[in-house]
């Protein structure tokens, strides 16, 4: 670059390098709260004392749920400067006034796009990004293959910014993207004046485009830099790509969202299987990137170190979350430190500068597969602390003990089954995986109190059952699913035995559980007289200076406040629809808000395109 550009680029970076207002300090800036993704807020106003006097303050309509397809809304709002901007459930921008939920603005990307409504399905939008640099205040929103970037104030498009306001995610790619889908249903991430997008193609047996994570010029959409998931020849991790799998091989995307170390100017990601994530004889070696959290210098884009949590993924085991950046107290030290929850239902505590383990891993012997041209890894990672927070593997004496009928209909399936411990390869006839491929933990990720020292979770017991057959022409390899199911009794319950859903918290500085709690419930089973037995869920959970946990995302449609030091239940609200999303807090003209997407849409549940804040 000139002299010129230099001492620009300087100055942009001085300003985006200031400290925010301090009035943004008890808001939500970013989806995970912060930039490193603590989803802890400052904000003490509501307490384990008064929590339960928490009421409706206001609820805003998106107004465009659908049933066919029943649209779902996943998304965190961000508020700054007392505005709330969120995604709706066809997946368009808006923004309201952060005390009142009055609607300010709207913007649709599928009518910007192309001149008229979208037919296609809408995709999912978790968040949108704030960045801003002196007076010019952007949101950027990842809507499927696009990214726009949006005047915060008007949410008009940034003309200036790609094309009139768009960059296309699938062109400056270096990857031949003909006939292949990309999409990107976590937001982006900001540092300084580079936008770093993540997203990719699916992990699916046919041909898919690879997850490379790419920075832009925040101000013009130009690509600065890419990192290559999958290596090309030459460069570092490219030999563990058996043959020519490199140029053939997709997945290996970032779908789950990234983290930012502000300070060190490093951005954390989480890496997705390698495709096809089920069987993978035609990729033999321990395909790097796949299955990693990977550190990148946030300007350059160059690798600081990886850590492969999976090697040579079959278990659709991708990193499920945005890596959690905490600063925790270990034997009287204070480590900077990255939590990646994963949905095997393990938590890898990482040194932030090394990738080093903190409480140590151990290589552990699995089994060799029995499928065709399948080479697996002879060891996969197992942290030695904490322990897993779902169960792993599966046993016949977990089948579901519910009523005499469940056992004998899950019974019959697993009689047919092969199955053991985690890593358990399927054979051809069919095996059990557990956890299944929503986990153990999923995308709501984690949350930090550092006042506790504490690390809160919620995690699934779910089960999946697949079998496989010869690949049909056109698909890119040899083998694919036959079947792919949830082990489930007649009624459509979890096939294992309850509970089937946690709320947990773990002490790091012993990388021990602190407390451990059932979470949620089936009211229709209860009336049985079935003890309580959690559920699944979608969405994590948030933390606050005032000693609360707060987690929607059950199936039984309510949002719940548990105390950070025991778990207790303290305060419980029952949605107009599932709050399948993670909840955020932030403060409003003096008074603090807690927020939730209540949507519905999954699990046969009726669409909803709600948000309600609730305050004292």
């Amino acid at each position: 670059m000139n002299r010129r550009q230099f001492l620009q680029q300087t100055a942009a970076s001085a300003v985006l390098g200031a400290a925010a207002p301090a009035a943004r300090a008890k808001e939500w800036n970013h989806y995970g709260g912060d930039a490193g993704a603590s989803r802890y807020s400052p904000c003490a106003q509501l307490t384990k004392g008064n929590v339960a006097q928490l009421k409706v303050a206001w609820t805003h309509k998106t107004g465009d749920a659908s049933a066919r397809p029943a649209t779902v809304i996943e998304c965190t709002p961000i508020v700054v400067d007392g505005v709330m901007y969120l995604t709706t459930a066809r997946n368009k921008v808006q923004a309201v006034e952060a005390a009142t939920g009055k609607l300010l603005w709207t913007f649709d990307p599928a009518e910007a796009g192309s001149g008229a409504p979208s037919r296609r399905a809408p995709g999912i939008s978790r968040a949108v990004t704030y960045w801003e640099a002196g007076e010019d205040k952007r949101i950027f929103h990842a809507y499927r293959d696009q990214l726009w970037a949006l005047e915060a104030k008007t949410g008009k498009p940034v003309t200036g910014f790609g094309k009139g306001g768009m960059i296309d995610l699938k062109e400056s790619f270096d990857h031949d993207m003909a006939k292949l889908t990309f999409k990107h249903s976590s937001p982006v991430v900001v540092y300084k004046d580079v936008v770093i997008t993540g997203g990719g193609g699916g992990e699916g047996p046919y041909p898919e485009a690879p997850g490379h994570i790419r920075g832009w010029d925040a101000k013009t959409g130009t690509r600065r830099w890419i990192f290559h998931t999958i290596p090309k020849p030459g460069e570092p991790g490219h030999e563990t790509w058996s043959g020519e799998s490199w140029k053939y091989t997709g997945g290996t995307n970032n779908w789950a969202g990234m983290s930012v170390d502000e300070k060190r100017g490093v951005v954390y990601a989480g890496i997705g299987s390698p495709s096809f994530d089920y069987w993978a004889g035609n990729r033999i070696g321990d395909n790097l990137y796949g299955n990693c959290v990977v550190a990148l210098d946030a300007l350059t884009g160059k690798k600081k170190w990886h850590y492969q949590i999976v090697h040579h993924d079959i278990w659709d085991y991708d990193m499920p979350a945005q890596p959690a950046l905490i600063t925790m107290k270990k034997d009287g030290k204070t480590m900077d430190a990255v939590v990646q929850p994963t949905k095997q239902a393990y938590l890898f505590f990482l040194d932030r500068d090394t990738g080093k383990p903190i409480y140590g891993v151990e290589e552990r012997p699995i089994p060799a597969s029995k499928m065709p041209g399948e080479v697996l890894s002879k060891t996969q990672p197992h942290p030695l602390k904490p322990p897993p927070v779902s169960r792993q593997g599966f046993k016949r004496e977990w089948i579901t003990d519910i009523s005499p009928e469940a056992h004998a209909f899950v019974k019959a399936q697993v009689d047919k089954a092969e199955f053991g411990g985690l890593y358990h390869p399927a054979p051809m006839t069919g095996g059990i995986v557990h956890p299944g491929f929503r986990g153990g933990a999923l995308w709501g990720g984690c949350c930090f109190d550092p006042k506790r020292n504490r690390v809160f979770v919620n995690s699934d017991e779910t089960t999946n059952v697949i079998a496989f057959k010869n690949a049909e022409p056109g698909m890119n390899v040899e083998y694919a699913l036959s079947k792919r199911v949830a082990l489930q009794d007649q009624e459509g319950y979890p096939g294992i035995k309850p509970p089937w859903g946690y709320m947990t918290a773990i002490d790091a500085n012993k990388g021990d559980f602190a407390w451990r709690v059932v979470n949620g419930e089936f009211p229709e089973l209860k009336k049985r007289g079935v003890p309580k037995t959690g559920t699944p869920s979608n969405g994590g959970s948030i933390c606050t200076a005032g000693g609360l946990v707060f987690m929607a995302g059950t199936f039984d449609r309510m949002m719940r406040a548990f105390d950070s030091d025991t778990g207790k239940v303290v305060w419980e609200y029952e949605l107009p629809a599932g709050g399948f999303a993670t909840p955020m807090t932030y403060e409003a003209n003096g008074k603090q808000f807690v927020v939730i997407a209540a949507a519905g849409g999954k699990n046969g549940s009726k669409a909803h395109d709600e948000y309600i804040a609730f305050s004292l």
